[in-house]
């Protein structure tokens, strides 16, 4: 495993991290805890010293399955990461109750690494009014926590805004090729870089989205590499190809993901992509971003949903129609999936869910869209 430095300790942290939002899961959908806390271990084992886990990841349970997975000698071993979800609290005493329930999940004494979680306006708004900062401040010289972050899903312009208005520790942006001038993007990387910033990297595989199966003309555009590489490699690499980049999340969810990521992170390099992989890189997310029509990375934030709709799988199908070209076998699976009176057509359009949506998408009118092609 590679290792950066993080300059505040001088800590060497991997440079894959553990993300722990898609752990394995049952067939009934709950969190395969044995697998889950396996698969956690063994990515200590193999060198990855970095751990991500948040308040409302697998409805709760992620914290509490991270916290099982670093007993027994694991938690020294690992910087842990956890976040407040501001705009889960009606008041800055539910907001206190969030960070103490937090603890009681994990059962640990201190939590490294503590982020603001998933920073808009809206939650920004909240943190200012709930005088968040004041709070990690004391929590801090509490000795509950060591250094305070921030992730961040929202322009650049407010990126740029909230790196200024505080002496952060670190931070963590969504990137990945397809995403270089979506939210903060590269030029929010190298403006948090010349502050002295550490940078995390989450979503480096658009939740996956850059590995499933691929249409015909991306896999068309990877024939032409000269070094002929999976997916996740090229995803992962144009990442790690970023010297500003501290670790880089990822959130696997089968023992052959993790496997894979750690054999790419411990060969990848800083600045080794040659200019003609970089261009097949570019030639690769112009086509992905002609293709898709939403930029869902199926993080859940839109869940649980009023009528029951499973959000991100209705979006996965809508961007697969687009993307195979209206392939018939695309709406044979359909009903396997979206089970009936479950479906985009039963969308209220109360909008609930589009208040939550890291990429800020039209969930409601996509049901609607959705529901024209496939009910």
């Amino acid at each position: 495993m590679q290792y950066r430095t993080f300059d505040k300790t001088g800590q060497k942290v991997s440079l894959l991290g553990m993300g722990t939002m898609r752990l394995p899961v049952t067939e009934d959908g709950q969190v395969d805890r044995e697998a889950a806390i396996s698969m956690i271990r063994h990515s200590i084992d193999e060198g990855i010293n970095y751990v991500d886990t948040a308040y409302m990841y697998h409805d709760g349970e992620s914290e509490k399955i991270v916290g099982q997975a670093l007993k027994d000698g694991y938690r020294e071993k690992v910087l842990l990461a956890d976040k407040m979800p501001v705009w889960l609290a009606k008041d800055e005493e539910a907001m206190r109750s969030i960070f103490d329930e937090q603890f009681a999940r994990l059962e640990v004494d201190v939590i490294d690494m503590y982020l603001v979680h998933n920073v808009t306006v809206p939650v920004w708004k909240r943190a200012q009014k709930f005088h968040l900062m004041d709070f990690l401040e004391e929590k801090r010289a509490e000795g509950k926590i060591r250094h305070i972050g921030f992730s961040f899903h929202d322009q650049l312009s407010l990126f740029k805004e909230v790196i200024d208005s505080y002496p952060w520790d670190f931070c963590q942006i969504q990137l990945n090729y397809m995403d270089k001038e979506f939210q903060a993007g590269e030029e929010g990387l190298h403006y948090a870089a010349e502050k002295g910033i550490p940078v995390i990297i989450m979503e480096p595989l658009k939740g996956g989205k850059l590995t499933d199966t691929l249409p015909p003309s991306v896999k068309t555009l990877w024939k032409q590499a000269e070094i002929q590489r999976t997916p996740a490699e090229w995803a992962l690499r144009w990442v790690a190809n970023h010297s500003e980049i501290l670790t880089i999340l990822s959130g696997m969810s089968a023992p052959e993901q993790l496997e894979e990521n750690l054999r790419i992170l411990s060969q990848a390099k800083p600045n080794s992509l040659t200019e003609k992989e970089l261009s097949i890189i570019d030639q690769v997310s112009s086509e992905y971003n002609r293709l898709i029509q939403y930029s869902c990375t199926s993080c859940k934030y839109c869940m649980p949903c009023p009528k029951k709709i499973d959000i991100p799988t209705a979006i996965r199908f809508y961007n697969e129609w687009f993307l195979y070209e209206g392939n018939p076998k695309i709406k044979a699976d359909y009903p396997n999936w979206l089970v009936k009176d479950r479906q985009p057509g039963d969308c209220i359009a109360c909008k609930a869910c589009e208040d939550h949506c890291p990429q800020h998408l039209p969930i409601s009118e996509i049901m609607k869209k959705t529901a024209e092609i496939f009910e």
